[in-house]
């Protein structure tokens, strides 16, 4: 007998709550920071505050290209920074600052341990809890240590930019009562340090949380104990980053600029260094896992040194759109996205860290190529003459079910009986 979920496990009421726990905090988080910055200083700091977010979310999805995760994610990523962790942030901070400053009667010293390590705490646990949310329930689209990298990333550029309201709104503020114009400002010198100098800051940090997330997601199940610790070592090494350069102030008249040039500029490089690196492995397992699948007639001999190169894959859409509309080349995207996920899965299959479903979503992956090949093959065919001259070529016998088979899938279809 078929059983019905109950109301509260059905995917539209999850989805309602979501939704409405972020609206509720966006206006929540609006009004606490409008009542501290004022109208104007409001308007200021959002204008001035918007400037680094398209660069930070293009430069991750960039890095997400290979294999991009669903939109929904990094809304969801954008919005819980935002809205969620920048209320909770604001609210705890405020909280255990005055805490402390009650309970020492030194207001300076409670500033100081509540910037280095109250903040800190605070604010990496509530950007790792989205983290935490796609990881569990989106495990499908959370496979690895790129995935990990952007949701961070993308959570921490959502909470950045809503500190960076609350801190050039009453920067702005500051001057309005003194008089203070032009580079002399407190706004200049704010929004110097928080958008010209260190837009990277928060999104560095978390995605020191994200890297742990990442390498537990490439563990195979059975290893419960790395799953869990990996994380958290990942957070913990997020939230000492994070004190480190709160605490640069504290180190001397010149502490902030040894710790930007000496710790963030190193630590940012090597990071921009492991997602390359990623990115470009991630690649290599196309091209190396997909061969199976033109074996099996599932491929054209071409497609996987096709999807392998970022190039062919440009080339592909392009042709696509040129020759078919825009909905043929949207239709290529989601076959080379399906493709990466495909060798990625096979990937794990073979070293055993893949999951128990591993069977049902490679008969997916399999459908949705399958589904789009009348408009991808041609287009990765002819990106794979154009764009890769030189690549390898398959000279063994034609594979069986290869050249669209009479049947509407390859002999060998695992819903075939």
């Amino acid at each position: 007998m078929l059983r019905h979920p109950h109301w509260w496990q059905r995917r539209s009421v999850r989805y309602g709550a979501l939704i409405t726990l972020l609206a509720l905090s966006g206006l929540v988080i609006l009004a606490l920071v409008r009542k501290q910055t004022g109208t104007e200083g409001f308007l200021v700091g959002l204008g001035l505050a918007v400037l680094p977010v398209p660069w930070l979310i293009a430069a991750f999805r960039w890095l997400d290209r290979v294999a991009p995760g669903p939109w929904r994610n990094l809304i969801f990523a954008f919005a819980w920074g935002a809205c969620a962790a920048a209320l909770i942030a604001i609210v705890a901070n405020s909280f255990a600052t005055k805490w402390i400053a009650t309970a020492t009667a030194d207001p300076a010293s409670a500033d100081t341990l509540g910037a280095t390590v109250i903040a800190p705490i605070v604010e990496e646990s509530a950007k790792a809890a989205a983290v935490l949310l796609v990881f569990l329930f989106r495990r499908r689209h959370f496979t690895g240590i790129v995935d990990g990298m952007v949701i961070a990333g993308i959570t921490a550029t959502g909470f950045a930019f809503t500190e960076n309201i609350l801190y050039l709104g009453t920067a702005f503020g500051a001057d309005q009562l003194t008089g203070d114009r032009g580079i002399a400002s407190v706004t200049a010198a704010t929004f110097f340090v928080r958008i010209v100098m260190s837009p990277f800051a928060h999104p560095l940090f978390t995605t020191m949380t994200g890297l742990g997330f990442g390498i537990a997601a490439l563990s195979a199940e059975r290893h419960r104990a790395r799953r869990v610790l990996l994380p958290l070592c990942g957070l913990l090494l997020a939230m000492s980053m994070h004190a480190f350069w709160n605490g640069s102030s504290t180190f001397g008249e010149f502490g902030f600029f040894a710790v930007y040039g000496g710790f963030m500029v190193p630590v940012f490089g090597l990071l921009t260094w492991l997602a390359v690196w990623t990115r470009q492995r991630e690649l290599r397992t196309v091209r190396e896992e997909l061969p199976a699948y033109v074996l099996a007639g599932w491929l054209g001999p071409a497609e996987p040194f096709a999807l392998g190169s970022m190039r062919a894959r440009r080339v592909a859409r392009d042709y696509a759109r040129h020759h078919c509309g825009k909905a043929a080349a949207r239709e290529v995207a989601h076959y080379e996205a399906y493709a990466t996920a495909l060798a990625l899965l096979r990937l794990r299959g073979r070293r055993g860290k893949a999951g128990a479903d591993f069977a049902v979503r490679e008969r997916e992956l399999l459908d949705e190529l399958w589904k789009r090949k009348d408009v991808a093959r041609p287009a990765l065919e002819y990106a794979a003459h154009a764009a890769l001259p030189a690549r390898p070529v398959y000279t063994g016998p034609a594979p069986y079910g290869y050249g669209y088979p009479a049947a509407p899938y390859p002999a060998y279809h695992p819903y075939r009986p």
